[in-house]
């Protein structure tokens, strides 16, 4: 596959979920670097979806250090158990922030971030990533959100 995305900003999330991942199953399938696949994710998802911050964190010893993005500039590395990131690795869950002034120990790497979701990614039982997305808006994330992602991160997930 050439790289380029087919996007549609008619559709409604659901459809938008359901155009963008057989196109990221033929862009990485070939692409054998788990670095370089979680680049083009956060950057289809950023397109698709004009998120307002797109990324991974990948797990080094205790901490989550910053990946690929697509976003204003971010926090470096977070501890295990910390803010949403660092809670999502460590109850091995998906985390929808609905607002995240009201999420106890958020960590605020910009201001504008409003509500979150964060996915881990597993080898195993373990969780070797997160994939973090957050929203300018209060509310933003559902369940269609956190089935669809899911997906996307499985993809990559078998590869790893």
């Amino acid at each position: 596959m050439a790289e380029s995305l087919l996007i549609n900003n008619d559709l409604p999330k659901e459809e938008k979920y359901k155009l963008l991942l057989p196109q990221l199953k033929a862009l990485i399938e070939a692409e054998p670097d788990t670095i370089a696949n979680m680049a083009n994710i956060s950057s289809a998802l950023k397109m698709t979806f004009g998120f307002f911050w797109v990324g991974f964190y990948i797990v080094k010893r205790e901490e989550l250090v910053l990946g690929p993005f697509q976003g204003t500039i971010a926090c470096t590395r977070i501890k295990y158990g910390k803010g949403v990131c660092g809670t999502a690795w460590k109850e091995k869950r998906i985390v929808i922030v609905e607002d995240v002034d009201q999420f106890p120990g958020h960590i605020a790497c910009d201001a504008n971030s409003r509500s979150e979701i964060v996915l881990p990614l597993f080898d195993k039982d373990e969780v070797f990533a997160v994939l973090d997305i957050d929203s300018n808006q209060v509310n933003h994330f559902d369940a269609t959100d956190a089935h669809y992602l899911e997906e996307i991160v499985r993809l990559i997930e078998f590869q790893y």
